[in-house]
């Protein structure tokens, strides 16, 4: 899967860029239509300890899933993000697919 990764107001560490690109990987395992995602990583400059934002965009295929975690890590908030993504992933596996054209007698 392509992973577009963006650090605002930041210069990423090749680690955490690394650790994005591995847990994105992982959702396939629940979905494996996906095309690719965007990651935005924030950080607010603000006094507050949970000033780290993720914001992840995941296309698959007629869809895109949107996910957005505010915590004290860039790590927590990814893992947090993905176990969102998992289960929207899930859903959508689950959910029967109807033919478009129906056809009338």
């Amino acid at each position: 899967m392509k992973v577009n990764t963006q650090a605002v107001n930041f210069n990423a560490d090749p680690k955490l860029l690394n650790f994005v690109q591995s847990r994105l990987d992982k959702l396939e395992l629940f979905y494996d239509k996906i095309v690719s995602s965007d990651v935005y990583l924030k950080v607010e400059n603000t006094s507050a300890k949970e000033n780290k934002i993720v914001d992840i965009k995941l296309h698959v295929p007629k869809d895109k899933f949107v996910v957005k975690k505010q915590c004290k890590s860039f790590e927590e908030a990814i893992d947090s993000a993905c176990s969102s993504l998992e289960r929207k992933l899930v859903k959508k596996k689950k959910k029967p697919r109807f033919q478009t054209s129906l056809k009338f007698l």
